[in-house]
């Protein structure tokens, strides 16, 4: 298992020369799935699973040094059904735990944070089956994850400092290296 910073340092070599790819697909993943939510929360619920099913597609492609393209993020609506039943189980498993505790709520978002890339790699495979296999496949990489989230943090103050413009070029770079820790643990 590499370690997190090795794990950045090839998420931002990943990116070398290919910013502006990675940094308008995120972009355009980012408009979408944000004005999809801010219609209502039901249509959030029926086209969100398919455009992170997408965005997953896109950063394992785009990892994987594959023909990464921006129509890569619509190819989650061919397995709508898929994908939809996957992120409503995933949201209501998550909410369910955080409800009872924040902390619960961020082990099950940890848990169940690899479901996209599984459905990526294992397109025939059902929710129940994607979701055991994110937990199978986390069950001793949480905390390792989470720690991976707290290298970002200073950039995410840095972020929110420059009203949010930081964010352009911190979500993707951050997107890949959970990419890339997904194939580090698979």
């Amino acid at each position: 298992m590499i370690k997190n910073k090795k794990i950045m340092q090839e998420a931002r070599k990943s990116l070398e020369g290919r910013w502006k790819l990675a940094v308008v697909t995120y972009l355009v993943f980012f408009l979408i799935t944000i004005s999809i939510q801010s219609l209502t929360f039901i249509l959030g619920l029926l086209v969100s699973g398919t455009l992170y099913l997408g965005i997953s597609i896109f950063l394992l492609s785009f990892l994987r040094k594959k023909d990464a393209n921006l129509m890569q993020i619509f190819e989650g609506f061919p397995k709508f059904d898929v994908a939809l039943f996957t992120y409503m189980r995933r949201f209501f498993r998550i909410f369910l735990w955080t409800l009872l505790f924040i902390i619960p709520g961020i082990v099950a978002s940890l848990k169940y944070s690899q479901t996209f890339f599984i459905m990526v790699d294992n397109p025939k495979m059902k929710a129940k089956e994607i979701l055991a296999k994110s937990m199978e496949m986390m069950d001793g990489y949480k905390w390792k994850l989470f720690c991976l989230y707290l290298r970002f943090l200073g950039w995410t103050l840095l972020s929110i400092l420059t009203c949010g413009i930081g964010f352009i070029w911190l979500l993707p770079y951050m997107a890949v290296s959970r990419a890339r820790f997904y194939e580090d643990i698979k």
